[in-house]
């Protein structure tokens, strides 16, 4: 199995409303950083995003590529890569879990490049993604009026 980063935050709102923002991919760009671009390709019959395109740029790395999306309850997304320019694969996750009055995301993220890489560099490159991800996301609900 291969290795992934994983890494949690609290953010102050219920987990509907962070699951609202991770689910409003449109408004990636505003928050994320590295998102310059979010398109949904499809979507179930719930309206939740099944495939999304992002195009991303994070310095050296720029990448255009289609996610799969499964959403599991309410406090759970997953997503895997369909097809990307840079990577060979990449699979992360959102948790959420009620936690006093906030809610505790998880985030845990496997990827691998096709360009070699040592694999201490990579761990340190998921845990930025993950790290900054999630500090965004605390950013953006935090900011936001609840639902």
């Amino acid at each position: 199995m291969a290795e992934h980063t994983s890494s949690s935050i609290t953010i102050e709102a219920a987990p509907a409303d962070v699951m609202s923002v991770i689910a409003d991919f449109a408004r990636y760009p505003d928050w994320t950083g590295e998102v310059k671009e979010a398109d949904v390709l499809a979507t179930d019959a719930q309206g939740r995003a099944e495939q999304v395109r992002l195009v991303m740029d994070a310095g050296a790395i720029k990448d255009d590529q289609t996610l799969a999306y499964t959403w599991t309850g309410e406090h759970e997304v997953s997503w895997t890569l369909v097809k990307s320019q840079m990577l060979r694969s990449l699979d992360g996750t959102y948790l959420l879990r009620q936690a006093g009055t906030g809610t505790e995301v998880t985030y845990r993220l496997t990827v691998d490049v096709k360009i070699p890489m040592l694999g201490m560099i990579k761990r340190k490159a998921e845990k930025v993604i993950t790290d900054r991800a999630l500090a965004g996301l605390k950013k953006r609900v935090e900011s936001t009026p609840p639902a």
